[in-house]
């Protein structure tokens, strides 16, 4: 296989090439792909089509399934709105910070059956431009856009694709089966 040019990402479509074609093995190269999502420096003219935002609620809008081994999503969030405590379904999570900023709280995974509080492991802020990663095995995550006069942008990547996940309760670390949706989708002229 060619090997993918990760220096230069002009533009949201040159990533979504090299993407592709760091997709077409079966092996993935988690640092690969990071320094990948890195060298695109974001551009509103880029990405701004792909935007569809929610008055209650972050949304996520599917820009390209990836020949069906990964979603490439631009998530809105509005002022002050956050996700639930949330798994990854065994998948990578890579996150691409386009506008504004988030931030993410790392939990441990709840232990046993017993009802108590969950454990934050680690807080994090990230700005524009900046990418974090994640999966099951580092634990769970929320993320909220903490400024009430901005929305944030982001572009999260999901590792092979994944329908449905779990949400915790962080006072009780109970789980319940939820049902992944997209608020719009853009891949459909993609070949």
């Amino acid at each position: 296989m060619e090997k993918v040019d990760v220096a230069d990402s002009s533009d949201l479509e040159s990533l979504i090439k090299k993407l592709r074609n760091i997709f077409e093995n079966d092996e993935i190269d988690v640092d690969r792909v990071i320094k990948l999502l890195r060298s695109y420096k974001s551009n509103p003219e880029d990405w701004l089509k792909y935007t569809k935002f929610d008055p209650y609620r972050y949304t996520r809008n599917l820009v390209d399934c990836g020949n069906g081994k990964y979603n490439l999503m631009l998530l809105c969030w509005g002022e002050g709105q956050g996700s639930g405590i949330h798994d990854h379904a065994n998948s990578h999570c890579f996150v691409k910070i386009l506008d504004g900023g988030l931030k993410e709280v790392m939990l441990e995974w709840p232990s046993g059956e017993t009802e108590q509080p969950m454990v934050i492991k680690d807080v994090n802020i990230y700005k524009k431009d900046e990418v974090t990663y994640i999966n099951d095995s580092m634990g769970l995550h929320r993320m909220e856009n903490e400024s009430h006069s901005k929305h944030a942008v982001t572009l999260h990547l999901y590792c092979p694709p994944f329908g449905e996940c779990y949400n915790f309760d962080e006072r009780t670390g109970h789980k319940r089966k939820c049902c992944v949706v997209f608020h719009s989708r853009h891949d459909t002229n993609r070949s």
